[in-house]
């Protein structure tokens, strides 16, 4: 028979342990709720810590019906060619993160590998951020899309003065009806973009405003002040507070520091040369002014998809991408042929391919571009971005979609119409 005082201690004992097991659960909670705050991804329940905040990097990773092997060897080519550098991919497979991968160099002089932390630019992609913030600002009451501008400080003027009938919204799908890209080689130039939207009055009219869609950069940005004003702060600050920082984008930046401040970023290349960056795309902010990593980009992107109704909610995001006005087609070629029904919305596009309608944009401005595509329905898509300014790479998410709808025949990634690629040969005079 045992003693009170050892039933007494074995109580004690199985008391400390339950309290331990208690703590134990409440603190894999608590990692859990910091590692999907800091990553803007869900984690699966069943995974232990230490897989959980990793990232989908490894051919080990990479889980899904798409042929990620298959495209990764595709996309190490892509990147070898002579009219690439550098290349870093994202691809969110039904809502979750199942991909990442990086090739080539951050710089030709340097040679130092493109990472999953660099940064790269948006360009024109950055046009749905605007987009986005104004469905939700309008969500909130804080403004009226279907409102003329005169309601708002702004600087831009449109001939005759229709900038007092032009609406936010006809703004942000590029109704203005000004010429396409009126007056970017001034802001290349180096000219103030504010003064250039107030120049605006006298440019040429490619249709009456409001009745065509034209695609502009500087008249664009016009919604960067329109937009400030409603959330009562700078722009940039708008985004970050509302969009960027609640959904764990810390790579994410507006301006040329946000660039060249980060510890691994892209230099614009053309073919072998590195660039000088110019600052001229970076002053319209709305139209082409963030930078980030690829991962925040996918966060981005999965955001688009309604993975986080808690900052872009349904509404906010059927707003953002209904389509407005029909465009030219998108791409040229093969690409522009596989693409029907073109439209623009508030800063995003949206087309049809293969019977599916998808949504996204893509950027280039001297030396990097970027892709940004979706299917919203099946929550899966790609973003990717380079440093030069080859078009072939705008082809790479739909190979990825024929992979995840099991389509073939298409081969977007064939390299078999480029020279081929010659080989250095070692010196045999040196070493081995």
């Amino acid at each position: 028979m045992k003693s009170p005082y050892n039933i007494a201690r074995v109580k004690k004992n199985l008391a400390i342990l339950l309290g331990l097991a208690a703590l134990l659960l409440v603190g894999g909670y608590s990692y859990r709720t910091l590692v999907e705050q800091r990553s803007g991804f869900p984690l699966p329940a069943l995974i232990v810590p230490e897989a959980q905040s990793r990232l989908p990097t490894e051919p080990a990773d990479w889980r899904g019906k798409i042929d990620y092997r298959g495209l990764d060897q595709q996309f190490a080519a892509l990147a070898d060619r002579p009219e690439m550098a550098g290349l870093a991919i994202a691809i969110i497979e039904d809502g979750d993160l199942r991909f990442v991968s990086t090739y080539g160099v951050t710089s030709r002089q340097s040679g130092e590998r493109v990472k999953p932390q660099t940064v790269f630019r948006w360009a024109s992609v950055s046009k749905g951020v605007a987009g986005s913030l104004a469905a939700k600002l309008a969500e909130e009451g804080k403004l009226s899309l279907d409102a003329p501008l005169g309601r708002w400080q702004s600087s831009l003027r449109l001939p005759g003065g229709t900038e007092s009938q032009i609406t936010l919204a006809q703004l942000l799908s590029h109704r203005t009806g000004l010429t396409k890209n009126a007056y970017d080689t001034k802001l290349e130039d180096g000219e103030e973009p504010g003064l250039l939207r107030r120049q605006l009055g006298a440019a040429p009219l490619q249709c009456v405003p409001g009745t065509c869609h034209s695609y502009q950069n500087i008249a664009f940005d016009a919604a960067s002040e329109i937009l400030g004003q409603a959330a009562g702060t700078l722009y940039s600050d708008a985004v970050e507070k509302q969009l960027f920082k609640p959904l764990g984008m810390k790579s994410a930046q507006f301006g040329m520091a946000g660039l060249t401040g980060a510890e691994s970023w892209a230099r614009p290349h053309r073919g072998d040369e590195v660039r000088t960056l110019s600052e001229s795309y970076w002053r319209v902010p709305a139209a082409a002014g963030v930078s980030s990593d690829i991962i925040d980009m996918a966060r981005w992107m999965r955001a688009q998809m309604g993975e986080n109704r808690e900052v872009l909610s349904a509404g906010a995001l059927a707003v953002a991408h209904a389509p407005l006005v029909r465009t030219p087609r998108v791409y040229s070629g093969v690409l522009a042929r596989a693409l029907a029904d073109p439209y623009y919305g508030l800063g995003w596009r949206s087309f049809t391919y293969a019977g599916r309608q998808l949504v996204g944009h893509s950027g280039a401005v001297d030396g990097y571009r970027s892709t940004m595509i979706f299917d919203p329905v099946a929550r899966t898509g790609v973003v990717a971005m380079w440093n030069d300014g080859w078009g072939r790479p705008f082809r790479l998410p739909f190979a990825v979609l024929d992979s995840y709808y099991g389509l073939s025949g298409s081969n977007w990634l064939d390299l078999s119409d480029l020279p081929a690629v010659e080989v250095a040969q070692p010196d045999p005079a040196l070493p081995r």
